[in-house]
């Protein structure tokens, strides 16, 4: 185990990340269902979010404008609230967390995207995620939906009204692809990537891979 990695209480931690579009949410699902008819306690939760706090800031940073240093400051606060109140309890119990979105996004969206200074970011990691023997909480986990942003705002177009971040350009969101790249070359370990670019069930079968050789 790295010296970034807090222990999981026995649980398991998976985050999936992507740009918007990317498919991602629709599979957390499927795989919370086969893990509770395997007896897992399974929590599906999402950042920013997962708390009635969380989630009001949430609010703030998809429809609210604002800079790069507030939308990580809220998007870090957001994320404590949920570690302490969500996250931390349930690795505790031995449950399953599946969380859409973790820090990578942070580094991807905020860092790549906006252009703010990662160091920054990273001091703010340290200072929300570490516990009190200096250790970081990280997933154990995660998948990498990785896709075109061209076809992402395709599948974007036929699905909702999009929100603060959805409305921006292609090259925002190539920034974004790139600051997922950047986190899945640092962590190799920990990441899986998915080509989101392929139908449902080449996805699915994907995920159920990445899973199978975690012994999932």
């Amino acid at each position: 185990m790295s010296g970034r990695q807090a222990e999981a209480g026995g649980g398991r931690f998976l985050s999936f990340e992507g740009i918007d579009g990317a498919g991602k949410s629709s599979h957390i699902e499927t795989v919370a269902e086969r893990w509770r008819a395997q007896g897992l306690e399974v929590l599906c939760t999402r950042e920013p979010g997962g708390t009635g706090l969380a989630e009001t800031l949430r609010e703030l940073v998809l429809h609210q404008p604002m800079d790069a240093l507030t939308e990580a400051l809220l998007v870090f606060a957001a994320r404590r609230d949920h570690l302490q109140r969500q996250v931390e309890p349930a690795l505790a119990r031995g449950a399953a967390v599946l969380c859409d979105r973790f820090t990578d996004a942070t580094f991807a969206y905020q860092g790549a995207g906006r252009g703010f200074d990662p160091a920054v970011l990273a001091v703010l990691e340290r200072w929300v995620q570490q516990d009190a023997q200096g250790r970081l909480r990280e997933p154990q986990l995660t998948l990498w939906f990785d896709i075109d942003p061209a076809l992402a705002a395709q599948r974007l177009a036929a699905a909702r009204v999009p929100d603060r971040f959805e409305r921006l350009d292609g090259a925002f969101f190539e920034r974004v692809r790139g600051g997922y790249a950047e986190r899945a070359a640092a962590a190799p370990q920990r990441f899986v990537r998915i080509d989101a670019a392929q139908p449902r069930d080449a996805v699915a079968a994907q995920v159920q891979q990445a899973l199978a050789a975690r012994g999932w």
